[in-house]
């Protein structure tokens, strides 16, 4: 029927709707409206809550069990870092291979040689300020010396 509104799938009435009768007439403001021009037709229902929180049956077995199922044991973390294998133990990474002799001298090999660079770093440090400071005052000596030049120049200039 060319004059019937179809509100069945639309949101309710408003006066703001364009007629959608075919002589283009506006909409009286009691009549019906098949779309909004603007609005939320958009409502979802709720979803009823689950009964179960799980439908899997494995929160049921033990803890050794549910280890082997769910391959929860991982074992101690290891990685291979330049030809070495470590692994994380007690907080630590420790090498696998070498054993702790060997561990501890190269780290006390590697402590004095780290040693050794931070004195030689603080004594190329203290030379550069040291330069630093012969520069500044080297440049400030010819700012001085550049400004006599000029005042004598101006004086000699006057004395002509």
């Amino acid at each position: 029927m060319p004059g019937e509104n179809i509100t069945a799938l639309g949101p309710p009435p408003q006066s703001c709707c364009v007629s959608p009768a075919p002589s283009g007439a506006r909409r009286r403001p009691g009549q019906q409206c098949a779309m909004p021009l603007f609005g939320n037709s958009f409502s979802p229902k709720k979803t009823p809550p689950r009964k179960w929180a799980s439908l899997s049956n494995l929160h049921l077995l033990d803890r050794s069990t549910r280890e082997v199922e769910l391959g929860l044991e991982y074992g101690t973390p290891t990685m291979n870092l330049a030809g070495q294998s470590l692994k994380f133990e007690n907080g630590h990474w420790v090498s696998e291979s070498g054993g702790f002799l060997g561990d501890r001298r190269e780290l006390q090999r590697l402590r004095k040689r780290n040693q050794q660079l931070e004195e030689e770093n603080n004594l190329l440090r203290l030379k550069v300020d040291i330069l630093l400071d012969m520069l500044s005052e080297t440049t400030a000596e010819s700012h001085l010396m550049e400004k006599e030049l000029e005042e004598l120049k101006q004086h000699s200039r006057r004395k002509k």
